[in-house]
């Protein structure tokens, strides 16, 4: 039995989405539930929930989408536990190529796959989803590299999450933090190109910056108190100034992104996305100021 674990907060036409993706998956029905959790909705989506008989809707007071995954996890029946992001859809194999891969897995195993993003034209690329097909997910990055995969794709055995621990709350980048858990309890991720789901872009620019806002002030709270600390931001606040033009070789030799007019747009953005991250860091670094967590942005 596998679990799909679903954090909410105030997307329900994404969350209706997810739910039908769910629906269409390739695996039989009775070798998984599904498990929404409402982290704190205007409106609670148990509309959208009644609609997929064997859905359950619980929810979760404490901000943010690791504590609702926790609480996901801590009702969960299954043997498997599989995370995806309200606003996210499987692609129809994404449940039986988790099961498949993590049967022939040794204990330890976790999962981290593929995401993409969803175009609302196939025949186009807008400039927001030219450059996050290019940077908005790395997951095979992150995986390989980092020792970590984003929660929006993830999938781990009920053992190993019970000895690794739960989720970080909201004031954490709580994917890298849980993935640092991981690798001191001696498992192992693994990267999954066939295991996909798929991610709509941002819908502007203004989004974008809220997000590496965010990410910014995770970076931030991880990285005080660390020998040299205020030394190596800076070092990598200017290095993210200078990074188009190697981040401009990285547009151009892509495949997640087809044609020169999407590349030439993915570039724009990337300049603007970088400059902004580096002064960010700068401002943050020097005035103090925290980010103010915006819970109206979903999770």
């Amino acid at each position: 039995m596998i679990s799909v674990i679903i954090p909410h907060l105030n997307q329900p036409d994404g969350l209706e989405t997810c739910l039908r993706s769910l629906e269409a998956q390739g695996l039989d029905r009775h070798l998984f539930e599904v498990i929404v959790v409402d982290n704190g909705s205007a409106v609670a989506p148990q509309d959208v929930v009644a609609r997929y008989p064997g859905t359950r809707l619980l929810r979760e007071a404490q901000p943010g989408p690791g504590p609702a995954r926790n609480t996901g996890a801590r009702s969960a029946t299954g043997d498997i536990f599989a995370f995806i992001d309200a606003d996210c859809r499987a692609h129809p194999d994404w449940l039986r190529t988790v099961r498949q891969t993590l049967l022939s897995s040794p204990a330890g195993t976790i999962l981290g796959g593929d995401v993409r993003i969803w175009r609302a034209d196939p025949t186009r690329f807008t400039a927001i989803e030219a450059y996050e097909g290019v940077f908005g997910f790395r997951n095979k990055l992150y995986v390989t590299r980092h020792g970590y995969s984003i929660t929006a794709n993830l999938a781990v055995r009920r053992a190993d999450l019970e000895k690794i621990g739960p989720f970080a709350g909201i004031q954490f980048a709580e994917d890298m933090l849980w993935g640092q858990l991981a690798l001191n309890a001696e498992c192992q991720f693994r990267y999954v190109p066939e295991m996909i789901v798929f991610h709509p872009a941002r819908r502007s620019l203004q989004e974008l910056y809220a997000k590496w806002d965010r990410q910014i002030q995770h970076y931030l709270n991880m990285a005080q108190g660390k020998p040299a600390w205020r030394f190596r931001w800076i070092a990598r606040a200017l290095l993210i100034l200078g990074s188009p033009i190697v981040g401009s070789a990285t547009v151009f030799n892509s495949d997640r992104i087809q044609g020169t007019s999407a590349r030439l747009k993915a570039i724009t953005v990337l300049c603007k996305i970088r400059a902004h991250r580096g002064v960010k860091m700068l401002s943050l670094l020097y005035t103090g100021k925290s980010i103010v967590w915006n819970r109206d942005m979903g999770v």
